[in-house]
């Protein structure tokens, strides 16, 4: 088979899918299955949906493009905010999305009456983590404004935590999601669908014993599912598959080589001037065919006695094999978030899809 790969095992995904969406269910919570980091993928989407997930939730309208193309009829999220630009292919697309700006709630409404269409909205809130959202004080002014309008459906309120800034999801600040919901619904007589408390860093506190999650309804959840980690901490979940998705790469050099560099020295081809300290000597020096290109090369677990000692754009240097692989051998990499992105983004990875 090609090389490097993502090898994505869809039974360990849809298992994983399973056992959170039981787990939130006993909670009242329910999930939103987010297929970004597989780039709209209708394999892993299918895989989220018959585990029981309510939706699905990406966040470019190309990757919802694709996930319609690719036979998708579930709820689809958009759970970036709608670019102007791209306003059109999300109302045609995607059922709801998440929004923070009265200007381009107002292009969606105008666009979803020409299309003779209607659009879910959920009003994102700033509860910390400084990325997006409306400030609290100024929700109730959101909500009016969206009722206002035609073509759309006021769905609820959401908010995301631990992505910008790592503020962890609590009773403080779910707590304050939860009296905005019942605020929201005591003003202006309405019952929201969903009350979106964030996304997998939310686990912790949502799966907590005897836990009373509020109002909060509903997660958003893509690293939890795929690498089977909590992310504030990147702890493995009990029960979880933690290699849904793995990277294999092929050895194109294999030799014995001193383990130190000889010369004078200055940065590398990516800024880098410190060099790993190993034994001095010869060593066994292996390159495999994958580079910063291909991933982030800080997000890779690599083979058990394997040390990575460096990257460049097409290769990954690594050293401290007994018995060193050959050339030709494949080599398998573990990954954590950001490596996944890298990689399924690509185009130089095949992507197989295993049962």
């Amino acid at each position: 088979m090609n090389l490097p790969r993502l090898e994505i095992r869809l039974n360990h995904i849809r298992h994983n899918a399973e056992v959170l969406s039981s787990r939130l269910e006993r909670q009242g919570i329910a999930v939103c299955g987010v297929t970004k980091a597989t780039l709209g993928s209708p394999e892993v989407a299918n895989e989220l949906l018959l585990a029981g997930v309510a939706s699905i939730g990406e966040s470019r309208i190309e990757n919802v493009e694709r996930l319609r193309r690719g036979g998708i009829t579930a709820e689809i999220l958009l759970i970036r905010s709608p670019m102007m630009s791209q306003a059109e292919r999300v109302i045609a697309s995607a059922d709801l999305s998440l929004n923070s700006e009265k200007k381009v709630i107002a292009r969606l409404s105008e666009i979803a009456h020409r299309q003779g269409r209607r659009h879910g909205i959920l009003l994102m809130v700033e509860l910390g983590d400084l990325r997006e959202g409306i400030m609290p004080v100024d929700l109730h002014s959101f909500v009016d404004y969206t009722l206002s309008l035609e073509n759309l459906d006021l769905r609820g309120i959401g908010t995301n935590l631990a992505c910008q800034s790592g503020v962890i999801p609590d009773d403080a600040n779910m707590g304050e999601l939860s009296d905005l919901a019942a605020s929201v619904e005591t003003d202006f007589g309405i019952t929201l669908d969903l009350v979106s408390g964030g996304n997998s860093a939310n686990l912790n506190w949502a799966l907590a014993p005897n836990h009373d999650c509020g109002r909060i309804n509903h997660l958003r959840l893509g690293e939890s599912i795929l690498l089977g980690c909590e992310p504030t901490e990147r702890v493995p979940i009990k029960g979880l598959y933690g290699d849904a998705i793995s990277l294999l790469g092929e050895v194109i050099e294999s030799k014995v080589k001193p383990s130190e560099p000889r010369g004078v020295r200055g940065q590398t081809a990516f800024g880098g001037i410190d060099h790993p300290s190993e034994p001095p000597g010869d060593r066994p020096r292996i390159i495999v065919a994958l580079g910063r290109q291909d991933i982030d090369p800080g997000g890779l677990t690599p083979p058990p006695d394997l040390q990575i000692l460096g990257t460049s754009s097409d290769h990954i240097v690594l050293a401290g094999a007994s018995e060193p692989p050959e050339v030709g051998d494949e080599l398998r990499f573990g990954l954590d978030y950001s490596a996944l992105l890298r990689a399924m983004t690509s185009p130089f990875v095949t992507k197989s899809y295993l049962q």
